[in-house]
């Protein structure tokens, strides 16, 4: 008899990622079958696959089908909790935590205290302790990928937020299935309802443990999930869940074909040449892609389990196909005639690359700094320059755009 529903679900789909790890990491050591006589390999030498855990259903699920998965396929399977410090006991419960995945058979197991600031607001510091802790745990360990619990509901949560922010298309493509530097971060369970997760853990007798803070209402999330999707849901009729996590994918394709263009579309436009002996600007711009793409995927990510905290920055989009650009080049400048002729979406999107470019910090660009700068494009009226995020300047010189800072 095999393994119940729900629990060969999480497997399956965990099973899928770890596949595709293999084939995105191929220097790695080859997986060897797993033969009932001969254990799998699992020495030192095999590639490390990570799971995130707070010690909720989704990520015990994620861990138990990780711990079964892994070593059939050669893979070296370890754990990392972190204590966000939020709650008193949360050091105890982040042991227990790191107990169960033991007992799991994960190894190595850590747990991680972080301390979490006040920028951007409580979800998105707790975010931001979180990611930078699993990234220092990532490279501590050598780990090739790190696995999140995040399911379609966490999905459909993401871009009703995205909605109600009126954000751009890029926030409504809520969280990548693959994400982070070299695509460190993995979602398995996107494709799974939270229901479904939650029965795989009872099928297994797994203990979880309920954060308080899902079910508080002080925190944006928290009223979506038990609020506003349930509202929803009562005057629109099942589906809703599945119809908003099918828009995060079908806006994901678009904004990363938008993204493309626009990095095509930057290098014909720009009209600054760099310092002699240098790497020419269109490619300093776009080399950066995969490490700059990480950072901006780190803010999706967090906007996932926190509340989205950064959805507006990315309205007018920059991650994806066409990476971002490298920042600190203090001067760019861009052919306003060949801005003018393309579309706005495209238009914005190199706008809004060219000015981090020019050392404007990405974070602190939102929608209405964009237009601002489009206006100096398709209303030139004569205007004053525009000081943006960074002591960024831009302003029109007969037809050319000139973006710096100083």
């Amino acid at each position: 008899m095999g393994p119940h529903p729900a629990v060969a679900a999480i497997r399956l789909a965990v099973r899928r990622v770890l596949h595709d790890v293999l084939v995105d990491f191929p220097t790695s050591p080859p997986p060897q079958p797993a033969l009932a006589s001969a254990p799998a390999l699992t020495g030192a030498a095999a590639p490390l696959v990570l799971v995130a855990c707070s010690g909720g259903a989704d990520s015990m699920a994620l861990a138990s089908a990780l711990a079964f998965e892994a070593p059939k396929l050669g893979l070296r399977a370890g754990g990392v909790t972190v204590d966000h410090g939020l709650q008193a006991g949360s050091d105890v419960r982040a042991a227990e935590v790191a107990e169960r995945l033991r007992l799991l058979g994960l190894e190595p197991v850590e747990s991680v205290a972080v301390s979490v600031g006040r920028e951007g607001g409580p979800e998105a510091a707790a975010r931001d302790a979180r990611y930078a802790a699993l990234d220092a745990a990532a490279e501590r360990h050598g780990a090739v990928a790190v696995l999140l619990g995040h399911t379609r509901d966490d999905q459909a949560e993401t871009v009703l937020l995205g909605l109600a922010r009126g954000s751009g298309i890029r926030s409504l493509s809520g969280m990548a299935q693959v994400s982070g530097a070299q695509g460190r971060y993995r979602r398995p369970f996107l494709r799974l309802d939270r229901q479904t997760v939650r029965r795989a853990c009872l099928a297994q007798s797994l203990p979880v443990w309920d954060d308080p803070h899902n079910v508080d209402p002080a925190y944006t999330r928290s009223r979506v999930r038990h609020e506003a999707l349930p509202v929803l849901e009562k005057a629109l009729g099942k589906g809703v869940v599945e119809a908003l996590a099918r828009t995060a994918q079908l806006s994901r394709d678009d904004a990363d074909a938008l993204d493309a263009w626009a990095a095509r579309a930057e290098a014909e436009v720009r009209t600054d040449l760099p310092p002699a002996g240098a790497a020419p600007a269109a490619t300093a711009s776009t080399g950066q892609a995969s490490t700059d793409r990480a950072s901006t995927d780190r803010a999706s990510t967090g906007q996932a389990s926190t509340g989205q905290a950064s959805t507006d920055r990315a309205s007018t989009g920059t991650a994806g196909a066409g990476g971002a650009p490298a920042p600190g080049t203090d001067l760019v400048e861009l052919d306003a005639v060949g801005l003018h002729a393309l579309p706005t979406a495209v238009r914005r999107r190199v706008l809004r690359r060219a000015a981090i470019a020019a050392g404007a910090p990405a974070g602190s660009l939102f929608a209405r700094h964009i237009e601002e700068v489009d206006r100096l494009i398709t209303g030139w009226r004569g205007q004053r320059p525009l000081n943006l995020p960074g002591r960024v300047e831009v302003r029109r010189e007969g037809g050319r755009l000139v973006i710096r800072q100083g």
